[in-house]
């Protein structure tokens, strides 16, 4: 296993790199198009604005060759924003276009009397099928840690894999496909459940057996 860890400059790269080596996987940088050759897997971990995190992007000239791979069908892992550009747009930055590997947008909690925004701490998701082998081992209401502001909304409602509820929010925590898997939660801040959903998608036995209806 080869993955490569993008490194766009605002990323929290050494948690996520720290957790795949309690894994005993070890990631290398990838700043450029070239970075990504022989690589097995993609991890993009995002801390900052939708915006800003595209417009880095695109200046390392990394958007087309993510959009590629995603289209291409080979292993993507999306934490946070690198879930949240994988959408249309956000609300976050207005006239910004994300990557487009689905339609959907990305919004913003709405302010209610009592509800804190960010969302920031732990909640359970809720897996819509518990028995994929990525969500092999979780239960049927694991928790991990969030922070955000911002949720994507796919238009494909069968991308769903798990949702979680904050305030009168049930937004879609994370999506999946053979080979992909995005969450707006950390897993790699989410102790042992967020480790074993890491091991459960970067084994290539799971990717290789995960079928969805």
């Amino acid at each position: 296993m080869n993955p490569a860890l993008i490194d766009y400059g605002a990323g929290n790269l050494r948690s996520v790199a720290n957790a795949l080596r309690e894994l005993s996987i070890h990631p290398r940088l990838a700043t450029t198009p070239a970075d990504l050759n022989g690589a097995s897997h993609l991890i993009l971990p995002g801390v900052g604005s939708f915006g800003d995190c595209m417009a880095q992007l695109g200046k390392l000239h990394l958007t087309d060759p993510i959009r590629e791979w995603i289209a291409a069908g080979r292993p993507y892992l999306g934490i946070c924003l690198g879930y949240q550009i994988l959408f249309e747009s956000s609300e976050e930055t207005p006239g910004i276009a994300g990557l487009g590997a689905f339609k959907g947008s990305v919004r913003r909690f709405r302010q209610r009397p009592g509800l804190k925004i960010p969302h920031m701490g732990w909640n359970s998701a809720v897996p819509r099928r518990p028995e994929s082998p990525t969500w092999s081992g979780l239960g049927r209401e694991p928790y991990f840690y969030f922070v955000h502001s911002y949720f994507p909304v796919p238009e494909d409602d069968s991308l769903i894999a798990a949702t979680t509820r904050y305030g009168e929010d049930t937004f879609a925590a994370a999506i999946e496909l053979p080979g992909l898997l995005a969450c707006q939660f950390h897993p790699e801040k989410s102790q042992d459940a967020g480790l074993r959903l890491l091991r459960n998608f970067l084994t290539p036995e799971a990717t290789a057996r995960a079928t969805f209806s």
